[in-house]
């Protein structure tokens, strides 16, 4: 009852959040986040591991500076949930910038995987690439363990004409939308276990890599087209920034492929580290015989 309760709660405020301007809002969530990061947790620690495996050379204040930063980031984004799940087009529209380095109106697209990575405007960016898109896509997502919650999410995030695919059972729907020349958009930037994955330096430090994107791409002959969502400073909103097709992708090598994602994404935490979702547990995963670090 009192779970049933926190969920109808929790929607509730972010239906009424939706009503209100954009900026008190995330302003809200901020300090929402800075007040949960005081007081001690387990995700708190995580983020602290995570930045003290991926930069060893930073100082701890430099590291607690950050991991602060990330947190206030990851509880305004649960909140901004508020104008991204259901607020309107137009709404959600007046607080987004684009720069983009392909045609994202393109009648004749080939066969694309959007690739998104878990920075914190990553559910706002999917969405509005999505709309942006102007046609069908796929879009992957994990199933929540809250049923109403994640009902309403899928609900949200296909309003825009995105079909959710579970990733539990979704090579082959990936591969007919591809075929259909429909975008498909997706993330491969956490740990899902070692199977299908391999084991590639993040920072340094060995990781476990999903192969998917690659394998996906050869298979369906995509292009991979990268996208982030960046958080704009002073409660402006978001920039998608989407880039140009990556070349000669896939190679055929999965470990060589794997590698290339997780250098391209080390070249946008290092531009933003603040935004990305340390939360998760990235190095969750270890290779056979090394010590678990959380």
């Amino acid at each position: 009852m009192l779970s049933r309760f926190a969920t109808w709660f929790a929607l509730s405020l972010l239906r009424l959040f939706a009503r209100l301007p954009y900026a008190p809002v995330a302003f809200f969530g901020d300090m929402l986040g800075w007040l949960l990061f005081q007081i001690p947790s387990r995700r708190k620690r995580v983020v602290l591991t995570n930045l003290r495996l991926c930069f060893p050379d930073w100082s701890e204040g430099k590291r607690y500076a950050v991991a602060q930063g990330a947190f206030r980031h990851a509880l305004r984004s649960y909140v901004e949930r508020s104008v991204q799940w259901f607020g309107s087009a137009k709404k959600l529209g007046s607080v987004f910038e684009i720069e983009s380095e392909i045609d994202l109106h393109d009648p004749d697209m080939p066969p694309t995987i959007m690739l998104g990575f878990h920075f914190v405007g990553i559910e706002a960016a999917s969405m509005w690439v999505n709309y942006q898109l102007g046609r069908p896509c796929g879009s992957l997502y994990t199933p929540m363990s809250n049923q109403t919650v994640d009902q309403v999410a899928r609900d949200a995030r296909a309003r825009f004409g995105a079909e959710m695919l579970s990733r539990a059972d979704s090579a082959r729907a990936v591969l007919r939308m591809l075929r259909e020349k429909k975008p498909v958009m997706l993330a491969a930037d956490m740990d899902y276990g070692i199977r299908n994955s391999t084991f590639v330096p993040f920072f340094g430090v060995p990781t476990c890599t999903l192969t998917a994107v690659a394998r996906l791409a050869k298979a369906g002959h995509a292009r991979v087209v990268p996208f982030i969502g960046e958080v704009l400073p002073h409660y402006r909103g978001y920039r998608l920034k989407v880039f140009k097709p990556w070349e000669n992708y896939p190679t055929g090598d999965d470990e060589l492929d794997a590698r290339r994602m997780n250098a391209f994404l080390e070249e946008q935490i290092r531009s933003m580290p603040e935004q990305y979702y340390w939360v998760h547990k990235r190095f969750k995963t270890r290779p056979e015989g090394e010590p678990g670090v959380y």
